[in-house]
């Protein structure tokens, strides 16, 4: 198997970063490796790599740090968190600070390619017609050959999590959706185990947005997308 994708992997740990390039390698990815969070941004910056995954605690600026200079430089490279820390708080910050995904050591090698491959999908340009019409909802607008939401005319500075999301809502004005209902329209995926991370993106685009009621939750099911009346 062989791909032209290119992986930063950034993990202190050098047995089990070894470990981790070897397989990646072996799976056709072309794997840059660095050991701190410094080496990690300059490389990053370097080589601007398809795909990024960073460990949480890292000597010379941690891994979050990573994510909020990534995201700052608005880069929407994928970017998947491998940690040890897997209280949910944790992975809200991550999610929040804008990490794709999360995956929880001791890490599954298949899984990780899974999930490599996942945030590979979701950053790919959706195939819609040049001269299809925007889709509204109220003071939203959904222009999917930009790969854009708008908000009364203003593009909204989302997270490509945040506009799959988003851009699913919109889709279906009214639905209800369950969080894995939400979560395999926005993705294509559907893991269990990150169910409660749509409650986080749903609240991040709501304090993005200045009509964050058009996002209602449903207790004990989900969200709807609602055009104020």
């Amino acid at each position: 198997m062989t791909t032209s994708e290119r992986v930063l992997l950034v993990e202190d740990d050098s047995v089990l970063r070894s470990v981790m390039a070897t397989y990646l390698r072996r799976e056709g990815y072309d794997v840059e490796e660095a050991g701190t969070g410094a080496d990690g941004q300059a490389k990053w910056q370097a080589s601007r790599p398809d795909v990024v995954v960073v460990d949480w605690m890292l000597p010379q600026g941690s891994g979050l740090d990573f994510v909020r200079a990534i995201r700052a430089a608005g880069d929407p490279v994928p970017l998947v968190m491998v940690t040890a820390r897997n209280e949910e708080p944790d992975i809200v910050v991550a999610l929040e600070l804008g990490a794709d995904d999360y995956l929880v050591k001791p890490v599954s090698l298949r899984q990780l390619v899974a999930r490599i491959r996942a945030v590979r999908r979701r950053a790919a340009p959706s195939a819609a017609p040049a001269a299809a019409e925007a889709l509204r909802c109220g003071p939203l607008e959904l222009d999917e050959p930009e790969h854009v939401v708008r908000e009364n005319g203003a593009a909204l500075d989302l997270t490509l999590t945040e506009y799959k999301l988003l851009a699913a809502l919109i889709r279906h004005p009214g639905r209800a959706f369950t969080r894995l209902q939400l979560l395999q329209a926005a993705t294509g995926d559907y893991f269990e185990e990150y169910e409660r991370t749509v409650d986080s993106h749903i609240s991040h685009v709501r304090k993005k947005l200045a009509h964050p009621d058009l996002i209602q939750t449903l207790h004990g099911v989900g969200y709807k997308l609602v055009a104020p009346s």
